[in-house]
């Protein structure tokens, strides 16, 4: 999350300058913003560096229009914004830059634990077990815990109050979704030829 208070030096209305230089430069803002964040920035954190009124969406059109054919892309993802690169060059990334730490290493045994959460949050391991017919180890948590893709929710109010887990921002981003709304419905799953 940005900072609450503005930079003293950030003239964010830009009044000095043409209204096309004025433009050109909130793109800009907006793309060094991106560029430097890790994570999702929401629309109220870019509204901060852009004139009192702008359309942080329009500007996001004409900046996503504006890297038309580079490497990377504008993804609107968990409710902000955030630089990606494009799906066509994974594999040169995967033989010349050292990403080994991002690979997620998830089998497909521990995506439907981690699609289970997704659509039945918040859910306990008991929950989980209703669903798969055996226990879901805490190794296996662990693991979707330690790769930021869950978190603990609200204590179940069920005897002895267990834990619940739910999905994260960082899930919405591994799996390039602006919200769980996009997750595919029963429906969906069914007719690709899985059960839900």
């Amino acid at each position: 999350m940005a900072k609450d208070r503005p930079e003293p030096d950030l003239d964010p209305e830009l009044a000095g300058l043409s209204p096309e230089l004025r433009w050109r430069e909130w793109m800009r803002r907006i793309e060094a913003v991106l560029f430097a964040s890790a994570s999702p920035v929401p629309r109220e954190d870019l509204a901060r560096v852009v004139g009192q009124g702008v359309s942080v969406d329009l500007l996001i059109e004409d900046l996503t229009a504006d890297l038309e054919g580079r490497a990377f892309e504008v993804a609107k993802v968990a409710g902000g914004w955030m630089f990606r690169t494009r799906p066509a060059y994974a594999p040169a990334i995967r033989v010349a830059a050292d990403v080994s730490e991002q690979v997620l290493g998830l089998n497909e045994f521990d995506v439907a634990v981690l699609a289970a959460i997704a659509w039945h949050q918040p859910i306990t391991r008991d929950g989980l077990k209703d669903i798969f017919g055996n226990e879901i180890s805490r190794d296996l948590i662990g693991r979707l815990r330690t790769r930021g893709l869950i978190g603990t929710g609200p204590r179940s109010p069920r005897h002895g109050a267990p834990y619940t887990y739910v999905t994260t921002e960082q899930f919405l981003v591994v799996f390039d979704l602006e919200t769980l709304q996009e997750l595919p419905n029963c429906e969906q799953l069914e007719d690709a030829g899985m059960s839900c």
